[in-house]
C-alpha cells in the first residue's frame, strides 16, 4: 500500500479591525494589500460607518497570512490618522486588533509564535506600538481586549507612561497610528442584538445583565462588589448606532460552545422586557461557524417542534427567527466560514 506523506495544509484566519467605515478608497486600498498576496483569499469585508469600523476577514497558509496582515496594517497606517478619527466603537489604533486564529492543522501555540513574529516585525517596520493579548499575552492582565482598550486612543499616550502599559513591542506612542493588539485567540464571534429604543442607557442595563463580567453594584456600607451577568463567554456593551436609528447590545461571544447567538438573543430579550424594550433582530460582524448557526437552528426547531429539516433548513430557521436580515440583506452562504473555505 503506498502511503501518501505529503503534510495537510496549515490554515490560519486573521481578522484586523481597522478604525474605518466612511472612506471607501482607503478600504479599498486595504483589501488591494491583502489581495496582492497570492494564496491569500479574501472571505469578507463587513463596513460600519456609524461606528466608523470594518472588520476584514481573510484566510491561508500562515506565512502568506501575516504578509498580507503587515501589508494591510501598513496601508492602514499610512491612510488613517488617528488624531482626527471618532467613531462610536472603542479603539486605540488604526488597525485596532488583528486576531490570528486557527483553522486547520495548526495549534493554537504555532499560531502564538506567528502573533509575535508578526507584532516584531510591525513595530520594527512600522513604528507601530504593539501589545499582545488573548493566547500571546505575556501577562494575566493583557489578555483581555477591553483591558488594554480602556482609555481608548485619547489616552494612550498616558497610559504607555506607564511601566506596567509599555507596549510588548515598541516602545514609543505614535499619534497618527495609535497601537495594535494582537494575538492568537480561539474563534470569536461578533454579534449585536437590535433594540426598539434609542435609549443608550437601558441598552447599556441589558449589556450588564447578560454578560459575563456583569456590574459592579454598591452595598449599604458603600462597598462595591461585583455582580455577575447570565451568560458565561460573553462580553456587551450598548450603543446607539445613527445610521440604523436605534440602539444595540454589542456583543462578543467568546467561546459559542458555552454561550451560543441564540442563548444571548434569548437573554438580551428576556432583559429588554424587564426594562420596557423590545429586540426587532440582530446583526452578525465577520463571519460564523456553521457549528454554531446549526445550533441556532436545532435550538428553534426544537422550540417549533419542527424535525427532518436540511442543513440549510435549519440555517435558514436560525436567520428568521434571530432576524438576522433586519438591517441588511443576510446570505448564509456567505456567512459562513466552511461554506467560504
Amino acid at each position: 500500500m503506498r502511503v501518501n506523506s505529503m503534510r495537510k495544509k496549515q490554515i490560519i484566519e486573521c481578522i484586523p479591525n481597522f478604525s474605518e467605515g466612511k472612506n471607501a478608497n482607503t478600504l479599498t486600498a486595504i483589501a488591494t494589500a491583502i489581495k496582492h498576496i497570492s494564496g491569500v483569499k479574501l472571505l469578507h469585508i463587513d463596513r460600519g460607518e456609524a461606528a466608523n469600523r470594518t472588520v476584514f476577514t481573510f484566510a491561508g497558509e500562515p506565512q502568506k497570512v501575516i504578509e498580507a496582515a503587515f501589508q494591510a496594517i501598513k496601508v492602514a497606517g499610512e491612510l488613517i490618522d488617528m488624531r482626527t478619527q471618532k467613531g462610536e466603537h472603542p479603539r486605540i489604533g488604526a488597525t485596532d486588533v488583528c486576531p490570528l486564529v486557527p483553522i486547520a492543522n495548526i495549534t493554537m501555540e504555532e499560531v502564538k509564535e506567528y502573533a509575535i513574529q508578526l507584532g516584531e516585525r510591525i513595530a520594527g517596520e512600522l513604528d507601530i506600538p504593539i501589545y499582545l493579548y488573548e493566547h500571546s499575552a505575556k501577562t494575566p492582565n493583557r489578555k483581555n481586549l477591553a483591558t488594554i482598550r480602556s482609555g481608548e486612543y485619547e489616552g494612550l499616550a498616558k497610559k504607555m507612561e506607564s511601566p506596567d502599559w509599555r507596549p510588548d513591542f515598541g516602545q514609543f506612542f505614535n499619534a497618527k497610528t495609535g497601537a495594535t493588539v494582537l494575538g492568537a485567540r480561539d474563534f470569536l464571534i461578533a454579534y449585536n442584538v437590535n433594540l426598539d429604543t434609542t435609549s443608550v442607557d437601558i441598552a447599556t442595563q441589558i449589556a450588564r445583565t447578560v454578560r459575563e463580567s456583569g456590574q459592579l453594584i454598591k452595598k449599604a456600607n458603600g462597598e462595591k462588589v461585583r455582580k455577575h451577568g447570565q451568560c458565561k463567554s460573553l462580553k456587551a456593551i450598548g450603543w446607539y448606532i445613527e445610521e440604523y436609528g436605534k440602539t444595540q447590545v454589542s456583543m462578543n461571544l467568546t467561546n459559542f460552545k458555552i454561550t451560543g447567538i441564540h442563548q444571548a438573543y434569548e437573554a438580551c430579550k428576556i432583559a429588554a422586557k424587564k426594562y420596557g424594550a423590545k429586540i426587532t433582530g440582530s446583526e452578525l460582524i465577520g463571519l460564523i461557524p456553521l457549528e454554531a448557526i446549526l445550533a441556532a437552528g436545532h435550538y428553534y426547531a426544537k422550540q417549533k417542534g419542527v424535525t427532518n429539516l436540511t442543513e440549510k433548513e435549519f440555517i435558514q430557521l436560525a436567520v428568521d427567527e434571530l432576524g438576522l436580515a433586519e438591517l441588511k440583506p443576510f446570505n448564509f452562504e456567505e456567512r459562513i466560514i466552511e461554506y467560504l473555505l
